[in-house]
């Protein structure tokens, strides 16, 4: 686990952020989403209080371009952000002082900003439990729509802040459509690629991801879940 934390400081960090993201900043430590105007997801990230600054807690490979662009929304906004050298532990285990729990699921444990390394927990097999996306497995930039993955589940979104970038595009998937595809738990025999499409009867039916314990996590169009799934050389079966 790679990661990266981005210190926020300013006396607008709260309302500079409360405007961009998924989930309420003034309710964290969250989970949240960056996204596009159009609703797709961009990035995903813990946002931990820390003193006078909040830490964003991100997928070291997304890093970058989460900087650039929370610098262009900076504006006149009285922040600054900076990239640290702070290291993160996490486990599942009793939590260390100082810990917090993750705030997606109670089985995904604690984390810890200054400490470093895992517990050795399969995080793996607790997200094939429990339907949790990973960025850049499940969570796809440019791709994923934060519903079908999950956020509202995980407490990554929340419908009552007000206004965030792709905000309208997320309400209307929330309150006036119901969800066809989405991110869902299969038993699976055998196995294949992250990335393997699912078909079933020459139909298309979604997309594996990760597998651990004879379960996977796979995209899905739940009116073609059914018997007959086959992803290569892997059969699905419904959970």
């Amino acid at each position: 686990m790679t990661r990266q934390i981005i210190r926020i400081t300013g006396e607008d960090r709260v309302p500079f952020l409360q405007g961009l993201v998924s989930n309420d900043v003034a309710r964290a430590p969250c989970w949240a989403a960056l996204l596009t105007p159009q609703g797709k997801y961009l990035a995903d990230f813990l946002i931990v209080p820390d003193g006078d600054a909040l830490l964003i807690d991100v997928d070291a490979r997304l890093a970058d371009d989460l900087m650039r662009r929370l610098s262009m929304y900076k504006l006149r906004s009285r922040v600054t952000l900076e990239a640290t050298g702070m290291t993160v532990a996490r486990g599942t285990g009793p939590a260390p002082d100082g810990a917090i729990p993750d705030p997606r699921h109670p089985a995904l444990g604690w984390r810890l900003y200054g400490g470093t390394g895992d517990d050795g927990t399969d995080f793996d097999a607790i997200r094939v439990q429990h339907a949790i996306p990973e960025t850049l497995v499940e969570l796809i930039p440019n791709e994923t729509f934060i519903l079908e993955a999950g956020f509202e589940r995980l407490h990554g979104v929340d419908f009552r802040k007000g206004c965030y970038v792709g905000q309208e595009v997320t309400a209307r998937m929330k309150h006036k459509t119901e969800l066809r595809k989405g991110l869902t738990r299969l038993r699976i025999e055998g196995s294949a690629p992250v990335g393997t499409p699912i078909a079933a009867d020459g139909r298309e039916v979604g997309t594996l991801f990760t597998q651990s314990g004879g379960h996977a996590l796979a995209h899905v169009r739940f009116d073609r879940l059914g018997p007959g799934m086959q992803a290569g050389a892997a059969r699905l079966f419904p959970d």
